[in-house]
């Protein structure tokens, strides 16, 4: 008897049915974030929680508390994935940590006034955003197996533009709600929407594939470095795992005793983060060295994973520049939004003039530009694009479209710096030349983010799906930490006085660093990609 080929048993597999819950969850946490996200540095510019500070003071220091907001939101990913994978699997983290995100929105809409309310409801947004985040798409994957794991690809897209939808409509109305009704409403529609999206995703409980937690795993990522760097006594790979803790104590030490030593600039969130980065590097690079001695204490298999995560991790590094860039349409570009001139429609008749001026009011609007964007792209990449390129000999792998998706976001802050140095010189410029940048950075971002979803998931192994998702997420926390110090720096005496004398604004000299920044990793990566050994961990039927 001939055996069936697999090609058409899993061409023919239908799609899973508790996919829509997911997905319908999906949308509405995503207005939900961006919703609030989007408005934030635009609120507290002008909010009561910085009156005492001049203007550019306040542009500033809302940029600084944006970036560390986004850094929380990317940092407890740890927590999320490491809760779901050992203790209660993902239905129910993301179940609990989403009632603590619609308790952060709670918080931002009935203390708009008070600093210690407001920052309560970014904390706890940032932990529940963060909690969910690895979750939620490994859970999507989860759903798959060997014979339908083709429509995995098809549904990470959708996914990923889906996101966009609920970004694209929160984008567009909160700033208007903002505007119009106030910072009570513009972050309490939000939290309805979070409420929304709980309720789906409750619906769906009967029907999930849920894959149980590891629970206390003696083979576990973290039990097998312990014992490489342990086992056989000191060895080169210790020394480094060693001087890398003392290294990250020190940084901690340093900052909490206030040694003169130590940037007064750098605060805790960006100490902890240089610690981490330490900590993360050194630990990994020197197990790395001596994994083989872990050889007979634990199973083949699970080495061969650890292993395999830390190539991912190298991978995950080289992207951080490019989330430096990204995240910074929501604050750098939003304020030199604020610098060019709305557009009036005068061309267009008064009537619909007048209608679109009252839609189109403020500079936090044209972040609704990048969701649209990558609804456009995401399909045309799809449909037109990758089939071209194939046609033509070349295979747009994910690592490729990674790497090229760092170099577009390099170009996009290019066009960003050029825009700048014109309004430095005077220019009156519409707010409609920043659609270029805007559509240069999307581009990079479907090729990067989009890509990584299913890159991620498929690279890592089973039991440690939710840690190596939430390692992804984390590359956004360094790339806020890039933020963060950049900004610290070039605040320093000396560095403005260099850059005034070379006849530049800070705006602009920022914007063109990091698109050298970005362009540096975009090489980097590429060159790594070229013998990185790509792994396939769905699971089997």
């Amino acid at each position: 008897m001939t055996a069936t080929p697999a090609a058409p048993v899993e061409a023919a597999a239908p799609l899973p049915r508790q996919i829509p819950y997911i997905i319908g969850n999906e949308a509405c946490e995503r207005f939900s974030f961006y919703g609030m996200r989007n408005i934030l540095v635009e609120f507290l510019a002008a909010s009561v929680l910085l009156a005492a500070l001049p203007i550019l003071d306040k542009q500033g220091y809302a940029k600084d508390i944006f970036h560390t907001f986004v850094i929380g939101v990317y940092f407890f990913p740890l927590l999320g994935g490491w809760l779901s994978d050992r203790f209660f699997g993902k239905y129910n983290t993301v179940l609990w940590f989403s009632l603590i995100y619609c308790a952060g929105h709670a918080c931002l809409a009935m203390f708009e006034d008070s600093r210690s309310g407001f920052f309560t409801g970014l904390f706890l947004i940032a932990l529940g955003s963060g909690g969910i985040k690895p979750l939620v798409v490994s859970f999507v994957g989860d759903q798959f197996d060997q014979t339908n794991k083709s429509r995995a690809r098809v549904v990470f897209d959708a996914f990923y533009w889906i996101i966009n939808f609920g970004s694209f409509f929160a984008s567009l109305l909160m700033p208007l709600v903002l505007r119009n009704w106030g910072a009570a409403w513009a972050f309490g529609i939000p939290g309805i929407l979070m409420f929304i999206a709980t309720f789906i995703f409750w619906l769906g409980r009967r029907q999930y594939v849920n894959v149980p937690p590891s629970g206390p795993d003696p083979d576990s990522f973290l039990s097998v470095i312990r014992t490489a760097l342990t086992r056989g006594g000191p060895g080169p790979g210790s020394v480094i795992a060693a001087l890398a803790i003392f290294v990250a104590t020190a940084m901690l030490l340093l900052w909490a005793i206030g040694a003169s030593i130590w940037p007064t600039g750098w605060g805790f969130v960006i100490t902890a983060c240089l610690a981490l980065g330490t900590l993360i590097g050194g630990v990994g690079w020197g197990a790395s060295m001596q994994l083989e001695r872990a050889r007979g204490a634990h199973p083949d298999a699970a080495i061969e994973g650890v292993r395999a995560v830390l190539r991912i991790l190298i991978v995950f590094a080289l992207v951080t520049p490019f989330w430096s860039l990204f995240d910074q349409k929501a604050s750098t570009w939003v304020l030199q939004g604020g610098e060019m001139v709305m557009p009036t429609f005068s061309s267009l008749p008064d009537g619909v003039a007048a209608f679109l001026r009252g839609w189109f009011a403020s500079p936090s609007q044209m972040q609704a530009l990048n969701p649209l964007f990558v609804m456009m792209l995401i399909p045309f990449n799809n449909i037109v694009l990758y089939p071209a390129l194939r046609r033509f000999g070349f295979n747009p792998t994910p690592l490729r479209r990674m790497g090229w998706g760092i170099a577009f976001s390099a170009v996009a802050w290019v066009v960003a710096g050029a825009i700048q140095l014109q309004l430095d010189a005077g220019a009156n410029l519409s707010i409609g030349w920043q659609t270029w940048p805007y559509l240069l950075l999307t581009l990079g971002e479907v090729l990067v983010s989009a890509t990584a979803l299913e890159f991620a998931y498929s690279q890592a192994p089973q039991a440690m799906k939710g840690v190596i998702m939430a390692f992804w997420y984390l590359t956004s926390t360094f790339g806020g930490l890039w933020v963060l110090l950049t900004n610290v720096s070039v605040r320093h005496p000396v560095v403005i006085s260099w850059i005034k004398g070379q006849g530049w604004s800070e705006n602009a000299f920022l914007m063109f660093f990091f698109a050298a920044f970005a362009a540096v990793a975009a090489m980097a990566f590429i060159a790594y990609a070229r013998r990185y050994p790509v792994q396939d961990n769905y699971r089997q039927a």
